[in-house]
């Protein structure tokens, strides 16, 4: 009974580490997708004045297809990470719950996903929205800081 108890311990603390190898390596990745800041709106309009970076906000409600979509593979892309966490200060919000709902009506937003570049003035560059694959969504951002 002690041996099959032993090996019973010895197979789980064998399981345990082995689930946290790939975290570990995950985690050691220097691009997980694009970063989106969690400030206040406000917090987040300071920031790109002061650091003279236009916003990028992502409006994505929690039961959209295409916003999860857009979240697990083209968010999630390297070239498009890469590119939208150097050039803007990326904000996510949820058009049904807190400031999402303001800045929903705010910028007119009617469908979802809807992809709203703010100059760091604070005033509109464009908005663009729906499933867009990586390279529409590169494009997309590029033709944001041009204007």
């Amino acid at each position: 009974m002690k041996k099959l108890t032993f090996i019973a311990i010895g197979i789980i603390m064998i399981t345990i580490i082995a689930t946290q190898i790939p975290a570990k390596a995950g985690n050691s990745t220097k691009n997980s997708g694009i970063q989106f800041n969690t400030g206040t709106w406000s917090q987040v309009l300071a920031l790109a004045k002061k650091e003279n970076k236009p916003v990028f906000l992502d409006v994505s409600a929690s039961w959209c297809v295409y916003c999860k979509r857009m979240k697990s593979t083209v968010f999630t892309d390297v070239d498009v990470a890469e590119y939208y966490n150097s050039t803007f200060i990326n904000v996510s919000v949820d058009p049904e719950k807190g400031e999402g709902i303001q800045l929903t009506q705010k910028y007119g937003v009617t469908g979802y996903p809807a992809y709203i570049f703010i100059n760091p003035d604070g005033s509109v560059a464009t908005q663009s929205g729906g499933y867009q694959n990586k390279e529409e969504f590169l494009n997309t951002g590029k033709n944001a800081t041009k204007k």
